[in-house]
């Protein structure tokens, strides 16, 4: 039993603020039945991002509701807040919170109490200064920003086919990518894969008019499955005529023209931007010491550091790492997230229980990307793969992983459907636009330009 009645609030609904809560609820189910325990969650969506699965759902393998993980269903004991923390006082155990329902009614932000608090915000995407960049670049961390793109690239393949100005079409059929790690390199091997599938049935477009561009700051992609694999995926990506960039970095795409620092210049009408991420904003409106970095500066025992009854994990924490050499932290990945959660929500429980707190260690078991139908890199247990046994590997490790059985068999049943159906190749770009034609039918304007997506 508890020592006293806990109010624990967890902010974030990701990988670690799920999984979190999930454990908490399991772990308190009698402390919860008898109201001596109560679990917050809030988060700007109400549902979980498998993020290792926007690749396949872009390339319309995986429908965009499998993706994700709707909150109130997995956490039915927990009281689940749609809505944005804004800023956290430790101090006074308070959390500032916007929720819909104040931005309706144009109320101040609601005040939380807390006795534990959670923060597993995540990352946002990391940009850079990059003149146009903000107006004409596409993000890839959200299924609404993943199924978007598929709709753009088939869009892009629409104004090349029906046009017969050479600019308009070269610039339509080329898509710059950049950030080589796993959400660019899966993204483009997944898309360039779906969009080569696609143009059969354009009457006058071939595979081998679409330019596909890899653009990597570093000398190496896919760091994550070891230098070997990634010389292969260059080599397996360059045998598809993507054009694969290393030691380039995006220096402008001002105008829809993608200047490369190398010199290169690229007309494009489709710059995916996924050079990494940065700690969430949140982080920076608290009262707990972070990194230079910005993360939190927590142990391993996944508390923050000095503060007693503040809790981390995930991207917003800087968790050491007590397998390797001292000063090490855990890598931001979605493997050490779900791990941390469990250790977190189980010491969280322990610290109310009185009882001595676990510390976070973990066994490495590797890598695995895929890189379109049927092609893929693996490191598993020291063991490397690639072609059709690591993305077999990297399908059964993914599936294996997403929450719920639910999801598990409505994902399968789609592999197994699409193993027997030719694709969709279908946009529905309208979806962005939902209100379009009827506010244009009744006399209004259209809040977007009709000559096509950015």
């Amino acid at each position: 039993m508890v020592k006293e009645r806990a109010r624990i609030l967890v902010v974030g609904g990701g990988y670690v603020g799920m999984y979190t809560a999930l454990r908490l609820q399991r772990r308190l189910r009698q402390e919860l039945r008898r109201g001596e325990a109560e679990i917050t969650v809030v988060t700007p969506e109400p549902y979980m991002t498998y993020q290792p699965f926007l690749p396949e759902a872009a390339a319309g393998s995986i429908s965009p509701r499998h993706v994700v993980v709707p909150l109130r269903r997995v956490l039915p004991h927990c009281r689940v807040v749609v809505g944005e923390a804004r800023s956290v006082r430790h101090a006074e155990r308070t959390a500032t919170v916007t929720t819909l329902a104040t931005e309706e009614q144009g109320a101040p932000p609601e005040e939380l109490s807390y006795d534990e608090l959670v923060l597993a915000p995540g990352s946002v995407s990391r940009t850079l200064p990059v003149p146009g960049l903000a107006d004409h670049g596409i993000g890839f961390k959200t299924v609404e920003e993943a199924i978007g793109l598929r709709n753009h690239v088939i869009e892009q393949m629409d104004i090349a086919s029906s046009t017969r100005d050479p600019a308009i079409r070269d610039a339509a059929l080329t898509f710059v990518f950049v950030g080589g790690g796993y959400a660019g390199v899966e993204a483009l091997g997944e898309l360039e894969d779906m969009a080569r599938y696609t143009a059969r049935y354009y009457h006058n477009l071939t595979p081998d008019d679409l330019k596909w561009i890899l653009v990597e700051a570093s000398d190496r992609i896919l760091p994550e499955v070891g230098e070997e694999m990634g010389r292969y995926t260059v080599t397996e990506l360059r045998r598809r005529n993507v054009q694969v960039l290393l030691g380039t970095r995006l220096e402008s795409c001002a105008d829809r023209v993608a200047v490369l620092s190398d010199g290169q210049r690229f007309p494009t009408r489709t710059v995916v931007w996924t050079a990494g991420v940065r700690p969430h904003p949140i982080l920076a409106a608290t009262d707990l010491p972070r990194t230079e970095r910005g993360r939190l500066r927590c142990t391993a025992e996944l508390t923050v550091e000095g503060h007693a009854h503040a809790w981390a994990a995930g991207d917003a924490a800087a968790v050491p790492d007590v397998t390797a050499a001292p000063g090490t932290d855990c890598a931001p990945n979605a493997q050490h997230a779900v791990r941390q959660a469990r250790v977190l929500g189980d010491n969280i429980v322990r610290s109310l229980r009185g009882e001595p707190l676990r510390t976070y260690s973990h066994k490495y078991v590797g890598s695995v990307a895929s890189l379109g139908l049927h092609k893929g890199v693996a490191h598993v247990y020291g063991r490397k793969l690639k072609g059709y046994p690591a993305w077999f590997m990297h399908r059964a490790y993914h599936l294996s992983r997403v929450p719920t059985f639910n999801r598990k068999a409505r994902v399968l049943a789609e592999w197994g459907l699409a193993g027997l159906f030719k694709r969709e190749i279908v946009s529905l770009g309208s979806l962005e636009h939902p209100r379009a034609e009827f506010e244009l039918a009744a006399g209004g304007k259209p809040p977007y330009d009709p000559k096509g997506s950015s």
